[in-house]
């Protein structure tokens, strides 16, 4: 299958951004209209979920196109090693130009460089530490007070408007001011609902979105993949005004926990309840305060996502640009007693997946809602396959989704989903259960019916989603459902046993090889 139409790809990825909190998604109140319209315009995936509930893992898993077994980034601040192939090594072959502006996560494996004599400073060397990706303005938007932030661009840009400090960051743009001039820093939730220090023209979102305007107004006919990687509503959840009070306590949705899920829970479930934001969401009054700015926030991004759609459709480039919007994990907010991310209820691996494909053999499906089961790994093969590229499934463990895009769905083999994380570098969930770190894993396996966690030696964690949607009751130590969690081991064994280990051949070369030995005139064991 090929698509001569599709040129270029946008890639837009939101942080920490659930799927319930669209309105196409079903949100009662949100206001996404620009969101809903690329919906009509494509498909949208009611089913689709990433392969690691924290951002780093998350996103390699999605650059490489392969699973967190196999690129071992399995949490954020690990290497990527050098050694993989991402999103950008198999595009620059073909002089597809491949960029980001946003957030990445991506952390360089200097030590991995330095051992194979890579120098760092060459464009090649650069480009391997980006994990593939041009910086064309690479900012991951993570800057803690007091932290003096030099050559960056985004807070160069808020010193010449004005916004003077070591860190306008987080002094302006993520934190607010009280009635007697100091500043209230976005870390602290209380100052949740007050507005942030900067014009909302100068906040993060709206310059993304100018620079993601300025790389594809620079390319001409060069086709290209950027990706518009969004730092919000992952938190500091602050928002500039009018954003920060758009919304109300009577706007968010009715919170998913039980007192039920309190009473003996598995005890990694128990440590992330002692963490921190879980302890913080669960006290009364602070769902109320925090969410409305999370909406304000979404809603500020869906107005730029409407701007940079006018903006293509004035150039000429929604006609030849694949559209991709996602996120990379979702947000607790109090949810399950919990705060932030990394377990694996609905609420964080689920995300919204929104796919427009420009060319005619998808106008059948415009508009249309798959109830397939899809994963963050199989936007990479999407991508190639898009733009006519080869595919190199000794690389990639995903399956590309222009089947489900051109109305041919039957075709589409996927009934499970994969996510993993570890809790080796959360002590409030490691220590009390006396796990040494390389004894942290956790696994979850996901069908339509069922939602089953591997945890290393203890107890698994399982859901039935068609009588528990909400999953308030783990079934790990039911009697009555053994054998349902002896069959989702299977899956995961099975699973495990299919990852990609031959990835220096390509499949169509290990199964012509006999054939080349015969041809060479290679006769093993003949009498």
């Amino acid at each position: 299958m090929t698509s001569r139409s599709v040129k270029n790809v946008l890639f837009i990825m939101a942080d920490q951004l659930r799927w319930d909190y669209l309105a196409c998604y079903g949100h009662p109140s949100i206001k996404t209209p620009n969101i809903d319209r690329l919906a009509k315009r494509g498909v949208r995936f009611s089913n689709a979920f990433v392969q690691g509930p924290v951002c780093g893992a998350s996103r390699m898993s999605t650059y490489t196109g392969r699973y967190v077994t196999s690129h071992g980034s399995a949490w954020n601040f690990i290497p990527l090693s050098v050694s993989l192939k991402t999103l950008g090594a198999h595009l620059t072959p073909h002089n597809v130009r491949c960029a980001v502006v946003g957030k990445t996560h991506v952390e360089p494996d200097i030590n991995g460089a330095a051992r194979l004599g890579i120098d760092t400073h060459t464009d090649h060397g650069r480009l391997l530490m980006e994990g593939g990706f041009e910086p064309y303005e690479r900012d991951d938007g993570l800057w803690p007070p007091g932290f003096k932030v030099e050559n960056n661009k985004y807070c160069d840009y808020l010193r010449s408007h004005g916004y003077q400090s070591d860190n306008p960051w987080h002094d302006f743009a993520n934190s607010s001011l009280s009635e007697e001039g100091a500043i209230q820093s976005g870390w602290k939730l209380r100052w949740a609902d007050q507005p942030a220090q900067v014009k909302e023209e100068h906040s993060e979102t709206p310059y993304m979105t100018r620079r993601a305007m300025q790389f594809i107004e620079e390319q001409g006919e060069r086709p290209w993949v950027l990706h518009l990687s969004f730092i919000k509503p992952h938190w500091p959840y602050v928002a500039p005004a009018p954003y920060h009070d758009m919304y109300t306590a009577n706007d968010i949705l009715p919170v998913k926990r039980s007192s039920g899920e309190k009473d003996d829970p598995h005890p990694v479930f128990r440590g992330f309840m002692d963490y921190t934001p879980s302890k913080t969401f669960s006290e009364n009054g602070v769902r109320e305060k925090v969410i409305p700015t999370y909406m304000g926030l979404i809603t500020q991004i869906d107005d730029q996502i409407g701007r940079l759609m006018q903006f293509l459709e004035e150039t000429g480039r929604d006609k030849d640009t694949l559209i991709v919007f996602t996120s990379d994990h979702g947000d607790y907010l109090g949810d399950h007693w919990l705060g932030d991310k990394e377990l694996f209820h609905d609420t964080v691996v689920k995300v919204p997946l929104i796919v427009v494909d420009p060319s005619a053999e998808a106008d059948q499906t415009r508009g249309t809602s798959s109830n397939e089961i899809v994963e963050a790994v199989d936007l990479l093969p999407t991508f190639l396959n898009a733009l006519d590229l080869p595919i190199p499934m000794e690389w990639l463990e995903g399956q590309s989704l222009l089947p489900l895009l051109r109305g041919e769905g039957q075709s589409w083999s996927k009934d499970m989903a994969v996510s993993e994380n570890t809790f080796a570098f959360r002590d409030c969930v490691r220590l009390p259960i006396g796990a040494p770190v390389d004894r942290c894993n956790m696994t979850m396996v996901r069908t339509h019916e069922w939602k089953y966690v591997h945890v290393d030696g203890l107890p698994p964690m399982l859901f039935d989603l068609v009588n528990d949607p909400d999953e308030l009751c783990d079934l790990g130590k039911s009697p009555s459902h053994a054998s349902v969690r002896e069959q989702m081991q299977r899956r995961l064994l099975d699973w495990l046993f299919c990852r990609r280990r031959m990835t220096g051949i390509a499949p169509d070369a290990i199964a012509s090889w006999n054939q080349k030995e015969l041809k060479a005139g290679i006769e093993i064991g003949v009498w």
